[in-house]
């Protein structure tokens, strides 16, 4: 299974972006599947989250701004980020508690991480 993020770059404060994440490979199933961040020199940090039914949670600092989405038909799971600010800043990445065969317990894969700047 591979997960692969896209979408960063270099954006004006309170402008957006939007990340994607698609996974590939022989699975079953996907079940939660999440953005992290992590800025320089900070430890990695939950952004948002969706579960298969499409639950949603979201960091305080990002609530209001972030919407997490997943197409299940596509595997692939989005990041719509707007009024983006400087501390938004970091390399972002994606995860899926993946099912691969029916019956048999998840296990975790991360993507790579794609870069989002938020600067003047």
């Amino acid at each position: 299974v591979q997960l692969q993020a896209s979408g960063g770059g270099l954006v004006q404060p309170g402008g957006s972006l939007r990340l994607s994440c698609a996974a590939s490979g022989r699975m079953f199933s996907i079940n939660a599947m999440n953005w992290y961040r992590q800025a320089p020199e900070k430890p990695r940090e939950l952004v948002a989250g969706i579960t298969s039914g499409g639950t949603t949670n979201y960091a305080d600092s990002v609530k209001g701004r972030f919407t997490i989405s997943r197409d299940n038909a596509k595997n692939t799971v989005y990041l719509q980020m707007n009024s983006l600010k400087p501390e938004d800043t970091a390399d972002y990445y994606c995860s899926a508690d993946v099912t691969l065969r029916e019956g048999y317990p998840d296990i975790h894969y991360w993507g790579q991480g794609t870069l989002v700047t938020v600067s003047s």
